[in-house]
């Protein structure tokens, strides 16, 4: 399936040549019969001689309108340049091709209208200024076919041009990323709300659930329909009719695009390969106010040129542009920047959701090189490094790459050693993807907090893994699979919860082991009542601890871990015995104070040993020992 979308000046016949190719009037609006002149949007469709049907986007040729007319042309696979042969070329045409141009419409026709009304002579004149004026944009060489939608002819003839053309048009990319910007949005009795628009980058299903950006409301397709017909399933390309449940088109309006939940997110800044128009009367300066247009928004903006002072006719310079509502927008997107009056210039989305760039700063221009014509594996890797640790699968939405060229550019990237995959033996969508420099980055980030925490705490075995895992901002997928690779590596040392460095190896100097054996002999000196009095140094204490020689049920009572085990072992059996226990119970068997009792039936707790029910304590499993 393919669109077609008309262009040219006002008057010049563009939805007469519609009606005549189609039997179908694109003018909707009542205004638009009366003044016999296209003001929004009309829609129509024909079937080429070899049966294939398109759709056709009529458009309005007045210079009020322009914004309508680039609602419009978003997503059109040809366009069909309407100039009659009565006039020959005007502003509008001229406008109008630059927007064709500047939005990289590359297969197009010209149909020189109104032949009825010329002599053969001026028609020549006509058709060689037609040639002319369509050098050097990307509708060069786009064949002319003089015709009339009075009388019929050069109709057929118009006709085979369209379906030639289109038999040399590749048809949509399918990237799985699919979006419908709204051109119109109305009530349809019996059905509610529906909406209209190009369907690009992916297919939607009926039943299929969607969401509208910007402004996040969900809702459903209830029903798809095309040239009238009803779809079960629609494919990049197409023109649709969505009839959206839950929502209403009070809530909706021209520029929200309709798509699949969770992965486009409206921007107010992006990067830009900025072209201004051939015919441009004056400079585009830096930071100049435009009105911004990308498929069927339209939204107020300012130009940040970030290799230029100005930008001059037919230069092209690298943009930031700042808009001032967020658009949903993706790299590879086409816009349009004018003035009130005018068309200044437009290009190439590179980059969206970035940040204020230092201008003429040589390594952001080389960044912006690659992603515009770097290859699939340099795109790739410049997003890796914005966002690693990513899926595979993450990673297309922040390029122009469908899927498969993701994970093939992704391979390329791990063949070479610029990228490695995560706690996965093959690459697959679900692979946790790393950029080698980024890794590595990662890595001496690691080895530098390992390396503080063992200098200011040298008797501790290493850092909790909770604490190292949120000091480096991983989730915790993420950091499994990094920390996998690190021990297999030789890079970092697991023991018992904690991480520390490979040579890292905690040990007590001659005064601190005399103090450690000076404590350990008074807690076995009062081995159930140990004195919390003269408690060493913190350090030592959690020393002693990771070493296994106390344990410490409370910050201030610590019994040797043979006295702790007794302990331990004399309460499981009375519970086996007896069922429960009370905290007075404990104190006795042991001769100790209520001090020592409860905070050992505590720490039990905590171990889920035993479990309290009102003022005892049980077994809170049958095997504990």
């Amino acid at each position: 399936m393919y669109v077609i979308g008309t262009a040219g000046h006002v008057d010049h016949g563009k939805s007469a040549l519609v009606k005549a190719l189609t039997g179908i009037d694109p003018d909707r609006l009542q205004e638009e019969k009366e003044r016999e002149m296209t003001i929004d949007l009309g829609f129509a469709w024909l079937k080429l001689p070899a049966g294939q049907e398109v759709s056709i986007v009529d458009v309005p040729g007045h210079e009020r309108f322009i914004k309508n007319m680039l609602a419009g042309v978003g997503g059109i696979d040809l366009a069909l340049l309407v100039i009659a042969a009565d006039e020959g070329v005007m502003p509008q045409t001229r406008e109008h091709l630059a927007i064709l141009d500047l939005l990289d419409v590359r297969r197009g026709v010209v149909a020189i209208s109104k032949k009825d009304l010329v002599d053969s002579e001026l028609l020549s004149l006509v058709e060689a200024d037609a040639a002319e004026v369509i050098a050097d944009t990307t509708l060069e060489g786009s064949p002319i076919v003089a015709c009339s939608a009075v009388t019929g002819e050069g109709l057929p003839e118009l006709m085979e041009a369209i379906e030639k053309e289109l038999a040399q048009t590749p048809p949509q990319r399918d990237l799985g990323r699919p979006r419908l910007p709204i051109d119109r949005a109305f009530t349809l009795t019996g059905f509610g709300t529906v909406v209209t628009g190009t369907l690009v980058g992916g297919s939607f299903k009926a039943g299929q659930e969607v969401e509208i950006v910007p402004g996040g409301p969900k809702s459903r397709i209830r029903g798809m329909q095309t040239h009238q017909r009803k779809l079960e399933e629609a494919e990049p390309g197409r023109r649709l009719a969505l009839n959206l449940a839950g929502i209403s088109p009070r809530d909706l309006r021209r520029g929200m695009v309709v798509t699949t939940p969770g992965w486009l997110r409206p921007t107010t800044a992006i990067d830009v390969r900025l072209r201004a128009v051939s015919y441009l009367p004056r400079p585009i300066r830096h930071s100049l106010q435009v009105s911004f247009h990308s498929g069927s928004s339209e939204v107020s903006g300012r130009v940040l040129l970030l290799d230029h002072d100005e930008l001059a006719a037919g230069q092209t310079a690298w943009a930031q542009i700042r808009l001032e509502e967020p658009l949903p927008m993706a790299p590879g997107d086409f816009f349009v920047v004018r003035s009130p009056n005018d068309t200044l210039g437009g290009g190439k989305v590179v980059d969206n959701h970035v940040r204020r760039h230092r201008r003429f700063h040589q390594p952001t221009l080389d960044t912006l090189e690659k992603l515009d014509r770097g290859s699939p594996e340099d795109m790739l890797l410049i997003a890796l490094s914005r966002l690693e640790p990513c899926e595979a699968s993450q990673l297309a939405r922040h390029t122009e790459l469908a899927a498969d060229q993701v994970l093939a550019a992704a391979a390329g990237l791990v063949e070479s050693d610029r990228a490695l995959v995560l706690g996965a033996q093959e690459l697959g969508p679900a692979s946790l993807l790393y950029s080698a420099q980024g890794f590595a980055d990662l890595t001496v980030r690691a080895k530098d907090i390992l390396s503080a925490f063992h200098r200011q705490r040298p008797l501790r075995r290493g850092v909790a893994r909770e604490e190292l895992r949120s000091r480096l901002g991983l989730d915790p997928r993420a950091f499994d699979a990094v920390l996998a690779t690190w021990v297999k590596q030789g890079d970092v040392r697991e023991e018992a919860s904690t991480l520390a460095l490979p040579e890292h190896a905690p040990s007590l100097s001659p005064a601190a082991q005399a103090t450690a054996d000076a404590f350990l002999t008074s807690l076995r000196a009062k081995p159930y009542a140990p004195s919390t009095d003269s408690l060493p140094d913190p350090e030592l204490l959690a020393y002693l601890d990771e070493k296994g020689q106390i344990v410490r049920v409370a910050d201030n009572i610590a019994f040797t871990t043979e006295a702790y085990q007794e302990m331990t072992s004399r309460i499981v059996e009375h519970l086996k015995a007896h069922g429960t226990i009370t905290l007075a119970q404990v104190r006795d068997m042991f001769a100790a104070s209520r001090k020592y009792a409860q905070a050992l039936l505590e720490y039990l707790d905590e171990q889920r040993i035993t479990r309290r029910v009102g003022d005892e304590r049980v077994l809170r499993r049958p095997e504990a020992t």
